[in-house]
């Protein structure tokens, strides 16, 4: 199944300096096309961290990685000096498991680095060139930056009060996480608090917009619908989504509760089996 995560204002997905030139992939693999949907694991110093740029696999990038099924994360650069290159992780590597689980994608393996403890060995399952392989990560904690030393300085005479003026904070630009889902066909996010209750619901997955001709638009969803549940399963967030429609089987159409208007109704949706991505 193809599922995108974009990335929008300044969230970026850890593990070295930022602004460096990509690293050359691998001959014998196509290089990864240029897009919105490349990331880095955020983290601050001290911080766990391997030191990769990843993007999410679509059927383009499967088939260019020789992959069977559209899974896992791609490498898309490895830092200098970094975890990941001393296991010897390359570009266009095909990460499929961290320590024996299943990549989902991007969000979810981030939050498996995250919470692995500092000089832990994890074991990275990959696809190079079609090739299975299997790679011994030891993770690391990323640096914290050295301060300035700063001279002592001469104390300062007293001054004169300073009229008294308002400060007021600036606007300040915040980040966004959206995801393409192609077994529907739709663009979503997710929802919690002030947002969720404005919809109707405590928590769900909102379709920001439905693609022509898609499976979405064929059994009716539109922008703006709040999906709550597939088949009898709950859905908070896109990645929930994602997998469940991943687990679903079989040729029957799928159940989606949706909350539309602050009314509660259920969509029945055709998917075909490729695009569920089993």
């Amino acid at each position: 199944m193809k599922t995108a995560i974009i990335i929008a204002g300044t969230f970026a997905l850890v593990t070295g300096a930022a602004g460096q030139p990509p690293a050359p992939p691998a001959p014998s693999t196509p290089p990864a096309p240029q897009s919105p949907h490349v990331a880095r694991v955020a983290a601050g110093p001290g911080s766990s961290y391997i030191g990769v740029m990843m993007q999410e696999i679509d059927s383009d990038r499967a088939k260019a990685l020789k992959l069977r099924e559209e899974a896992g994360v791609e490498v898309t650069r490895v830092d200098p000096d970094s975890p990941a290159e001393k296991a010897g992780l390359k570009t266009g590597d095909a990460i499929l498991q961290y320590n024996g689980q299943r990549v989902e994608g991007i969000e979810q393996f981030s939050r498996m680095v995250h919470e692995t403890p500092v000089g832990r060995d994890v074991k990275l399952d990959i696809v190079r060139n079609g090739a299975p392989q299997t790679v011994i990560v030891k993770v690391g904690a990323r640096r914290v930056s050295t301060p300035f030393a700063i001279a002592p300085m001469a104390p300062m005479p007293p001054m004169a009060p300073m009229p008294r003026y308002e400060l007021r904070m600036p606007d300040i630009p915040r980040s966004f996480m959206t995801w393409r889902t192609a077994a529907l066909g739709i663009e979503c996010e997710g929802l919690e608090g002030q947002l969720a209750e404005y919809f109707g619901v405590k928590e769900g997955v909102l379709v920001r917009s439905v693609a022509k001709g898609s499976a979405a638009e064929k059994a009716g969803l539109r922008a703006g619908d709040v999906i709550t549940r597939v088949e009898d399963s709950k859905v908070a967030t896109p990645a929930d989504l994602s997998s469940r429609l991943r687990s679903v089987t079989g040729s029957k159409p799928v159940p989606l509760t949706v909350m539309r208007d602050r009314k509660e109704i259920t969509l029945s949706v055709a998917i075909e089996d490729d695009d569920r991505g089993e």
